[in-house]
């Protein structure tokens, strides 16, 4: 019985390596190349799910590494940060303006990639290969400024990582967004620590970001008015997320349950507007009105 058993199992590694070794030829014969991860799960372009939506940001920098089994580079974006880019066949390629393929993605490319967040990924809507020096925004709080030595240094919503910035004399710096109804003159005073910015800049000859226009969202101080829906709600560590589709954007926004007490109307998918402070690291509720559902023609 004992030998029947190792005849039987030896057959049957015998069989499955006969198998492997079948399908591997057979491969071979019809030209068969690696696939990558979201290829072996998708049929095609049709197969493909739809564009992340949500509002892009376009970061300038110079491709360090791709991964063309992941779908993913990395890019060394001017300040001093690396970012992990994924794409796949939905992402176009550009060359100097002329439609390129994924294929001619090479490290040390000068790139500018508009991009948008995929949950918690950051994917490439669309690359753009330059010959030209490159162009790219960051947005995020101010971290620090140096009046003296004018570097500016960003937390970068996006990665969450310190992007320093050169801030030459004479650079275009406004107010934009909600900020914009401050009648008050900007100037390197708005860029406190804390403060929210939308930067955009260039690329010197060393690599270095310079900052070519600096626009100032919110101050510490400054009250906003937000319209739109609840995406997140929760009582005990008082946090309200609310998508506003002005702007297709998340905030997150505090609130003191105690002193804030929360209606039995307010939930996940309620519309709301909501009043808030900017207390230079977040935005803490004043008030909250629940929006009356629109009459359906």
């Amino acid at each position: 019985m004992g030998r029947f058993l190792a005849v039987a199992i030896l057959s049957g590694v015998a069989l499955a390596q006969s198998s492997s070794s079948a399908g591997s030829q057979l491969a071979q014969d019809q030209g068969a190349q690696p696939v990558s991860r979201r290829e072996s799960t998708l049929s095609g372009p049709a197969g493909l799910p739809p564009m992340p939506r949500g509002k892009s940001t376009v970061i300038g920098g110079a491709i360090g590494a791709v991964d063309r089994i992941r779908d993913q580079f990395t890019l060394n974006v001017f300040g001093g940060r690396a970012l992990k880019v994924l794409f796949d066949q939905r992402t176009p390629v550009y060359r100097d303006g002329l439609k390129s393929a994924l294929s001619d993605l090479r490290a040390g490319d000068h790139v500018s990639v508009e991009t948008v967040l995929d949950g918690t990924a950051v994917f490439a809507r669309s690359i753009h290969l330059l010959s030209g020096t490159p162009e790219g925004e960051c947005q995020g709080q101010v971290m620090s400024y140096d009046p003296t030595d004018r570097e500016l240094t960003v937390r970068d919503s996006l990665s969450r990582q310190p992007v320093q910035l050169r801030v030459p004399a004479g650079t275009a710096m406004i107010r934009q967004g909600q900020a914009a109804s401050d009648s008050a003159d900007v100037g390197s005073a708005d860029l406190a620590t804390g403060t929210l910015v939308s930067v955009r800049f260039q690329s010197d000859n060393k690599g270095h970001g310079v900052a070519s226009q600096i626009a100032i969202l919110a101050t510490s101080g400054t009250a906003f008015v937000f319209v739109g829906n609840v995406a997140f709600l929760d009582l005990q560590s008082g946090l309200l997320v609310l998508v506003d589709p002005r702007d297709d954007k998340r905030y997150d926004v505090f609130f003191d349950s105690a002193r804030f007490p929360m209606s039995r109307e307010v939930h996940e998918g309620a519309d709301v507007t909501l009043t808030a402070d900017f207390e230079g690291s977040r935005y803490v509720a004043r008030a909250l009105t629940i929006n009356a559902p629109s009459e359906s023609k």
